[in-house]
């Protein structure tokens, strides 16, 4: 079946007042120690797998070990994971259905 089209229709055919802050988004503003944290985060793991690829190449014979599950769960055979865009969306979509 064809993607569904939203439509708005217009109130007696005129156009809506606009307010400016209504168009724009409210701009995030993160902290300083928000910042450092994420920094603190990203550097960490570039190094993680940094370390992981030397350990695949053979460069170093201790570092980050990657988890294998040797004996997998039977009752996780089945398991998709969830595609969160996707999940979204639908959301989105649903709350846009349940209002008109």
């Amino acid at each position: 079946s064809p993607a569904q089209k939203l439509v708005f229709n217009r109130v007696n055919g005129k156009r809506p007042p606009l307010l400016l802050q209504q168009i724009s988004a409210p701009e995030e503003c993160y902290t300083l120690a928000h910042e450092e944290n994420v920094r603190f985060v990203y550097e960490a793991w570039q190094q993680v797998e940094q370390q992981l690829d030397g350990s695949r190449s053979g460069e170093s014979a201790c570092g980050p070990v990657q988890y294998v599950e040797k004996n997998p769960n039977p009752v996780l055979k089945n398991f998709v994971p969830i595609d969160l865009e996707e999940w979204w969306a639908q959301q989105f979509l649903a709350k846009i259905e349940n209002c008109s």
